[in-house]
């Protein structure tokens, strides 16, 4: 250690005289073991000094102090701090660039207390600082304080090394404690700076154990932040890094470019693609969006899908219509056997056509029971004109959304069904069918049947706008075909804007024609049977149609056919093949089992207050069975068989009307006091409603209270009023061919129904007897077995009427059948 020239003792005395390093940003503590690199030329002269000058103790020992700014290369003795620390110097390391490796040691606190002049470094004479030690309980506990905080602090800063923690906890000299813990912590110059001069030790502890508590509060803060951060861009970072290996393996492949190509072949489509202006506007606006996104963004997937959508579309794209009327005529009479009105009408829209260039696709409906051909007439329609077919049912459809579509901002948008088929057709004129119109529904999601009203209007389809597209579609040239099984579930403002035309039921003719023609070879062939002769006899045919099926279209006869192949077939299998198999009658109800239904009149005998009624339902025509009797009671009139309100309001009409022509009916007024009338309807299980049962209840009422028998093979419709006038009613044609089938002659008709004739099939005129009436009176003549019909009144209605009624009834004695 160098002393001047003065011992030992007298330099302790005056104080050491020393070099001075300035340190740049780093304090040195006691006890604090550091390696630094020296450049300027006064640092490494002291430092060479140090060494020349070694003490007794051969250490060479030289005063370390930071300079107060870090960025002055030349400090002056005011720019370094006056208190620092005794250090000895372990290593000198020269480097071959001229500056110096040295390892210092802190050995204790000293303050500066003179710089002597010299111009080759810093030579200062310095007094140490002795640092007083009193042991308390106080200070004890500060230690153990410390201890503490520094444990908490070191799990918190993962900088530190955990064996860092060992070496502190073994240590119990609070002054040591201070100046090891503080060489850990990350804390400015001057904080730094001011413990280093703290001489007490308790003092110093105090301060440390303040700045150890903020840090860890700073620690603490930062790893909630770290944590949150952490768990809101782990997907994203994740999903980043992934993608960006993924185009790193990519290009060391040597694979494409997948999103550029694509939005090239966009760009390729867009330029073959005729669409309109306002669509190819969009596509490019869209376009130039998409170039600017990440292709695995999810909103680039949308814009995507959106472009696709537009692209795909058949903006000009049709097909060629078929105008050739005969050629047409032979496609539809190919395909379907009767059905006049449908194809005489699609006939006069190809004769237009072909007489002007551009004709609104019209809008048709076929309404009508399930299984006369409406679906497969559409069909017929698409291959006689040449176009594309797309079906689209809306059965159960409540929802707007599937008809307009959803908009963009919703997740999985797509267009309505509308835009998705015409994609699928591939054709801006496809013959398009609307199926089961009658079957949608509403709720709070909209009204479907809404939304198709600008659809289905050909001055407005011009320019559909689908919400997904948001752009004016094209529909006029789409050939719109709707079916329905009734019109009154339909709205009217719907109704108006389609061309209705009505397929009524199949006459017995009719059924064994398509059966020959239609059924047979397509049931044969679905049956594995195409290449043998099979020979269904008409006797068979009729049995199926009259004992196993009851309805207006073929759908049943259908299933019954091929039930009887199926059985055909599995003896086929068992016995082997034959050259001819026949099928006869009793052959037919073997295969078939017990017959369903009986075929025949209505009752098979004449009754008292049993009238044969006609009605109308979904499924076509049926016969409806009225009974009437009375029993003795307190005049009251029970109406059964589960009617709606408008027939049992008809029904009172017809008692009250009987009531008003009791005395020409020959009937003693007291049996409205005395008896109790009953009508019913049989099969009550069944829902019916309807005003045109009148007649049939006025009829039944009048036998009941006469004792008059109804003939058996008069079948009758009709409203009624309290004057006796029959008023219309629908569904003329299907109930006609109800009372057919039922094997009835003779049918009573309104005369205001007269004009509807012409719609009933010939055949059917000729095997009925059909009657218009105008009055009650009149059906009572017809229906009931009356000696001297020709005096019962004359033809008119209430007191007009001459004579009365032949026959008396006797209504002491209860009702019963003739």
């Amino acid at each position: 250690m160098f002393f001047g020239r003065d011992d030992k003792k007298e330099a302790q005395k005056r104080g050491l005289t020393i070099p001075l390093l300035p340190l740049r940003d780093i304090i040195v503590f006691p006890h604090m073991v550091v390696p630094l690199f020296v450049g300027r030329e006064k640092s490494i002269a002291a430092l060479k000094d140090a060494m020349a000058h070694k003490g007794p103790d051969d250490k060479a020992v030289i005063l370390l102090a930071a300079q107060k700014k870090a960025k002055t290369n030349d400090p002056s003795p005011d720019d370094i701090f006056h208190f620092g620390t005794i250090g000895h110097l372990i290593q000198l390391l020269p480097l071959p660039d001229g500056t110096m490796k040295v390892l210092v040691e802190g050995v204790r606190r000293a303050k500066v207390k003179k710089f002597h002049p010299n111009d080759a470094f810093f030579m200062v004479e310095v007094d140490e600082v002795e640092e007083s030690l009193e042991k308390s309980v106080e200070l004890e506990a500060l230690v153990r304080s410390v201890h503490s905080v520094f444990e908490a602090f070191v799990k918190l800063n993962k900088r530190i090394p955990p064996e860092m923690l060992m070496q502190v906890a073994s240590i119990d000299d609070p002054a040591r404690l201070a100046d090891t813990i503080v060489a850990h912590l990350s804390l400015k110059l001057n904080d730094k700076q001011a413990l280093l001069e703290t001489e007490s030790p308790a003092k110093r502890l105090e301060k440390l154990y303040e700045l150890m508590q903020g840090e860890i509060e700073i620690l603490q803060v930062e790893k909630k932040i770290r944590t949150r951060v952490k768990k809101q861009m782990e997907k994203t970072q994740k999903e980043y890094y992934l993608n960006e290996q993924m185009q790193a393996i990519q290009k060391e492949l040597g694979e494409r470019d997948e999103f550029k190509n694509e939005i090239q072949e966009i760009e390729e489509k867009l330029k073959n693609k005729r669409m309109s202006k306002e669509a190819t506007l969009k596509v490019k606006k869209e376009l130039k969006k998409l170039r600017m996104m990440s292709p695995m963004s999810a909103e680039a997937t949308v814009v995507r899908n959106y472009i696709d959508w537009i692209i795909s579309l058949p903006w000009y794209d049709e097909t060629q219509d078929r105008l050739d009327v005969t050629e047409a005529e032979r496609v539809l009479n190919e395909d379907h056997y009767g059905l006049k009105k449908p194809k005489e009408r699609i006939l006069e829209y190809l004769a237009v056509q072909q007489l002007v260039k551009k004709l609104k696709g019209p809008v048709l409906c076929f309404v009508g029971p399930p299984g006369v051909g409406k679906t497969s007439l559409a069909r017929s329609i698409a291959r006689a004109t040449g176009r594309k077919f797309v079906r689209l049912s809306l059965g159960g459809v409540r929802d707007e959304a599937e008809i307009r579509g959803h908009r963009r901002t919703y997740i999985g948008a797509m267009p309505g069904k509308l835009i998705q088929s015409l994609k699928k057709a591939g054709s801006n004129n496809p013959v398009f069918l609307l199926d089961e119109i009658d079957k949608m529904s509403t709720d709070f999601r909209g009204d479907p049947s809404a939304a198709l009203l600008e659809v289905l209007d050909p001055e407005q389809n011009h320019n559909f706008n689908d919400h997904y597209l948001d752009l004016d579609y094209d529909l006029s040239k789409v050939m719109f075909i709707c079916t329905a099984n009734t019109m009154h579930n339909i709205p009217g403002p719907l109704q108006d804007r389609m061309e209705v035309i009505r397929i009524a039921g199949y006459t017995e003719p009719e059924k064994l024609s398509i059966a020959r023609r239609y059924l047979i070879p397509k049931e044969q062939e679905a049956n594995g049977l195409a290449d043998l002769k099979i020979d269904i006899s008409n006797d068979a045919l009729k049995t199926i149609v009259h004992r196993y099926t009851r309805e207006s279209g073929v759908r049943s006869l259908e299933r019954e056919i091929g039930g009887v192949f199926r059985k055909i077939a599995r003896d086929v299998l068992k016995n082997g093949k034959r050259d001819l198999i026949e099928v006869d009658r009793k052959q037919a109800m073997k295969f078939l089992g017990t017959p369903r239904f009986r075929y025949g009149v209505a009752e098979r005998e004449d009754q008292v207050g049993i009238v044969t009624g006609l009605a109308w339902t979904e499924l076509g025509g049926e016969i409806l069975t009225t009974e009437a009797t009375s029993m003795p009671g307190k005049g009251k009139l029970i109406i059964t068989g589960k009617l709606g309100e408008v027939m049992q309001e008809s029904a009172q009409a017809a008692m009250s009307y009987v009531r008003s022509r009791a005395e020409r009916f020959g009937i003693d007024r007291k049996v409205f006091e005395n008896y109790d009338i009953h009508v019913h309807l049989p099969e009550g299980a069944i829902p019916k409603d309807g005003p045109s049962a009148g007649v049939t209840m006025a009829t039944a009422l009048v036998s009941a209270l006469t004792r008059v028998p109804v003939r058996r093979d008069v079948a009758m419709t009709g409203e009624i009023t309290l004057r006796g006038r029959v008023l219309p009613i629908g569904g003329l044609k299907e109930k006609t061919l109800a009372a057919h089938r039922a094997g009835i002659k003779t049918v009573l008709i309104p005369k205001a129904n007269k004009k509807d004739l012409r719609d009933i099939p010939l055949k059917i005129r000729k095997a009925l007897r059909i009657v218009p009436v105008e009055f009650v009176d009149d059906v009572l003549r017809e229906a009931l077995l009356l000696d001297k019909p020709e005096e019962f009144g004359r033809k008119g209605a209430g007191d007009n009427l001459k004579g009365g009624l032949t026959v008396t009834a006797d209504v002491s004695t209860p009702v019963a059948p003739a």
